[in-house]
């Protein structure tokens, strides 16, 4: 990743000065063009440079996506969806300018078919508004990438987080998906059925493609039920290979751990500061599991077992939700509590995902790597499914610290390819990992393009992302 690589493209300016005049008068105050909100609708979660869109447009039903989308067709203006922002590898800038697609008020539950155990929800719904709004139902839905994601974004970047493990990912989530392509057209990519051999995986084609292939107007879930008892708790460890040896005898032994997080001795030191914890400063372990008071109590001594025998413990777990709750919510908050160590300085989040039988390799050398030159980055991992993130915490003002962050992330992503593993176990590609997706799938980004060019040969979907150009 280096910034030279974040480029602007050509600009159609004949196309974008005619569409503005003309959603605003269809779209009213819901059509804006100031500065400040156009800044918002940006990427600014991490240091990639804000490209801003000429206009946003805040749509309501499908109909309206389905018009906006028609009319850049027609002027070939690119369309940028937008959900809540946190995608970090630049998914949501405007390179060529163009519209924002804002979901924030498409947010609607279609369709709970709980006795099938999925519902079908508008794009700018999001994960933590969705499973409010199932808690009656006794159903819930699993995929916690950390933020309040909205699920259209989630889907986009083929989104994943701490309970990949037991639940999958948004891949083996999602059954179907309505997108309008860039003629303006909404198609359904498959029905409700659990399974299908009717012609070509539509769905899966649309998970993961970052806005690119069509713009996001409903999604069908896959939904789980709330499982009767939730226990976790913490686990520590002399060093960071001891714990990542114990995630690995824990998957290989088949204990069916809900969340396993691995995190090192900085992270915690950063989470201790941040969110009030007073935690051991040593490599840990954070581990839940769901299920029923037998199967929580067997597998947490299992894993209690496994723990001991690679050095760590002892294995604290309780079923008491509160407390629970304040651990997840450090979790969840490590990137602000690594941007803490260092007020004023930027922070990267990067990741990198390997099979679980190299994980303890890939994270020891790369803890290694940090330390041989002197950068500050804490990991941690969702490291149940092979997956960690560092998190880069540096001066974006010097030029002599950018380029060691960058050469950084360069070698990660060499070490992760080296173990046949992968450049984004879950961020996505955008503008961020473009560099090292044809060294990870070689003659196959071809493929992606051509996929790209037929479905959109103007270019005018989410333009700049994943290929930087056609």
């Amino acid at each position: 990743m280096a910034l030279a690589d974040i480029r602007r493209g050509a600009r159609n300016e004949q196309g974008i000065t005619e569409i503005l005049p003309r959603l605003a008068e269809r779209f009213g105050p819901r059509f804006q063009t100031g500065e400040a909100i156009r800044t918002q609708h940006a990427h600014t979660t991490t240091y990639i440079p804000a490209q801003l869109p000429d206009g946003v447009v805040f749509v309501e039903t499908a109909d309206e996506v389905k018009a906006i989308v028609g009319l850049c067709a027609e002027l070939k203006v690119p369309v940028i969806p937008f959900g809540t922002g946190s995608s970090l590898e630049g998914q949501v800038n405007a390179p060529q300018g163009g519209i924002s697609i804002d979901f924030s008020n498409m947010k609607r539950v279609l369709e709970v078919n709980a006795e099938d155990l999925d519902c079908t929800v508008e794009p700018g719904i999001t994960r933590e508004e969705l499973n409010t709004y199932l808690r009656d139902t006794g159903l819930f839905f699993p995929i916690d990438p950390g933020a309040n994601a909205s699920i259209g974004g989630m889907t986009s970047t083929r989104a994943s987080g701490t309970n990949a493990v037991r639940y999958g990912t948004m891949k083996d989530n999602v059954l179907a998906v309505t997108a309008v392509t860039a003629t303006g057209e909404e198609i359904r990519t498959a029905r409700r059925a659990r399974k299908s051999s009717a012609g070509y995986d539509l769905t899966r084609l649309f998970v993961g493609a970052e806005g690119t292939l069509g713009v996001l107007t409903s999604v069908t879930l896959r939904l789980q039920g709330i499982p009767s008892v939730i226990a976790g708790g913490i686990c520590g460890f002399p060093t960071l290979k001891d714990a990542c040896d114990a995630v690995i005898m824990t998957i290989q032994l088949g204990i069916p751990v809900a969340r396993i997080e691995l995190v090192n001795t900085l992270q915690i030191k950063a989470c201790n500061a941040y969110s009030g914890l007073t935690l051991p400063e040593q490599p840990t372990l954070f581990v839940e599991f769901h299920g029923n008071d037998e199967s929580v109590h067997l597998q947490s001594n299992e894993f209690g077992e496994i723990a001991a025998e690679c050095g760590g413990g002892p294995f604290q777990w309780s079923a008491d939700a509160e407390e629970r709750a304040k651990l997840w919510k450090a979790r969840h908050n490590v990137y602000w509590s690594a941007k803490a160590l260092r007020p004023g300085y930027a922070a990267i989040a990067t990741d990198v995902c390997v099979p679980i039988s190299r994980l303890a390799d890939c994270v020891a050398q790369t803890e290694a790597d940090i330390e041989e030159h002197g950068l500050l980055a804490p990991i941690v991992g969702h490291a149940g499914d092979g997956n960690f993130h560092v998190s880069l915490v540096f001066d974006d003002k010097d030029p002599t610290h950018v380029a060691q962050v960058e050469a950084f992330v360069g070698r990660l992503n060499a070490r992760a390819l080296a173990m046949d593993g992968t450049c984004t176990g879950e961020h996505g590609v955008g503008q961020g990992k473009q560099a090292f997706l044809p060294g990870e799938l070689g003659g196959s980004v071809l493929l992606m393009r051509q996929i790209k060019q037929a479905l959109d040969p103007d270019n005018i979907l989410n333009p700049g992302k994943i290929f930087s150009t056609l």
